[in-house]
């Protein structure tokens, strides 16, 4: 492959950006001129992977660390989809202008051959029709497209094996897409018009994916559901996970997690910040419990505090541990559905209890339960008596494990950043013949 020149543009928060890492990285050490736009809190996160980095310029910097202090009013928003509908209107789609004016300056100045962004990164099909880029967009999260016989994105729902409830699920797509979530369509063909470009005749989840030249979904096929129909441009390319040198945080209590039944790991993701949502009553589940370690991983929120409170000895609380050196000495994760844990807990053969409901990770709950590579509890707030029955179900009931294990081997199949490259190699072809039109 020739040199090209790629940019990444990424949402500014972890579950957003980190995904794309490996693949930067593969096509930097393949020879390409690999550069990175996104929000100022990860640029030394960039730099440290050795790409050269565009700051937002025009771009407000929203993600997981000023969430409530830069749309305060969320804090008000109770209601699941009311809470969506708000981020993708406020933290998504708003930002499209911004990040086409940015990219638009970068563009006069490094003239890239390929735009690469995560799901959400709205300025993508912006500047794949006002300047001709190629743009290839990456699922970061379970595949979103709409599709007949599925019941529509968002609302955490399953598919049905009977013909009541897809007549259900036909009603609630209808309902979804010109009703519940119309405001965001209407926002994003307003946003279009006011650059000049045609309004989108898709939902706009379903725009997303289908605007890009191709689209790179993280994951398997057997982590998704069975698609009568699907455009063309998607790919499943396995598991994308951040690209790692060495472990920063490794586990290093091996020794005493041989010496438990079971071990139990607990996250709740970088997002959330408060540790009673699943954290708490987690260890107040197994705080006496003997046979059963609980490793929890707190991204540093109350890590000392929690410390302080649950001094036991059959309970490890730390900041950040290395989930690929832990993963494989735990029984469980309980986890907040974050897509990222779920994808390495499934590459560690490793099933779950989930418990989460904002930020799509309903969606993501609703798959770990109905594959059965795991317990969806359907809640954000679990008690301590809902997880402890959730890990009992998952360790006495052996399917759950024989299914992890089946997807894991999935997942093995699947060479991730090779895939990726091998789909994007038309893209950059095709951006040598733009240029001998032009």
């Amino acid at each position: 492959m020739n040199t090209k020149r790629i940019l990444f543009a990424t949402m500014p928060m972890d579950g957003h950006l980190n995904p794309l890492t490996g693949l930067a990285v593969h096509l930097k050490n393949q020879g390409h001129d690999v550069r990175w736009y996104t929000g100022p809190s990860y640029a030394d996160k960039i730099q440290k992977l050795g790409i050269p980095y565009y700051p937002y310029q025009q771009a407000q910097e929203i993600n997981q660390l000023n969430l409530d202090t830069a749309l305060p009013e969320r804090q008000h928003i109770k209601g699941t989809l009311a809470r969506l509908r708000f981020d993708i209107n406020n933290v998504f789609l708003l930002r499209a202008p911004e990040f086409t004016a940015d990219l638009t300056a970068i563009y006069k100045e490094w003239p890239y051959d390929l735009l690469v962004c995560d799901l959400l990164f709205a300025g993508g099909p912006f500047i794949k029709q006002l300047l001709n880029v190629p743009v290839a967009t990456v699922g970061v999260v379970p595949l979103t497209e709409t599709s007949k016989g599925l019941p529509p994105t968002g609302l955490g729902l399953v598919p049905s094996n009977n013909i009541f409830g897809r007549m259900k699920h036909s009603f609630l797509r209808y309902l979804t897409n010109n009703h519940l979530f119309k405001s965001c369509t209407d926002l994003y063909n307003k946003l279009l018009a006011d650059h000049g470009l045609p309004p989108s005749p898709d939902f706009v989840f379903d725009a997303f994916v289908r605007q890009p030249d191709v689209f790179l979904q993280s994951g398997t096929p057997g982590f998704d559901y069975n698609r009568p129909n699907k455009s063309a441009n998607i790919r499943f390319v396995g598991p994308m996970l951040p690209y790692s040198q060495s472990v920063r945080n490794p586990f290093r209590q091996v020794a005493l997690a041989k010496q438990y039944k079971r071990v139990v790991l607990v996250t709740q993701g970088t997002v959330e910040r408060d540790p009673a949502k699943i954290i708490l009553p987690t260890l107040e589940a197994f705080k006496d419990d003997e046979k059963t370690l609980v490793i929890a991983t707190t991204g540093g929120s109350q890590t000392k505090e929690l410390q302080a409170r649950y001094p036991q000895a059959n309970i490890i609380i730390d900041d950040f541990i290395d989930f690929n050196s832990v993963m494989p000495y735990a029984d469980v994760y309980v986890t907040n559905a974050g897509y990222g844990g779920v994808t390495m807990a499934i590459q560690n053969s490793l099933p779950m209890v989930a418990a989460g409901v904002h930020e799509g990770k309903n969606e993501i709950a609703a798959r770990v339960g109905y594959f059965k590579l795991g317990v969806d509890l359907k809640t954000e707030t679990p008690t301590a008596v809902q997880i402890r029955q959730g890990v009992e179900r998952v360790l006495t009931d052996l399917q759950y494990k024989r299914n992890v294990q089946k997807l894991a081997d999935e997942f093995r199949q699947y060479d991730a950043n090779a895939l990726c490259e091998q789909y994007i190699t038309p893209l950059l072809e095709k951006s040598d013949v733009n240029l001998q039109v032009a």
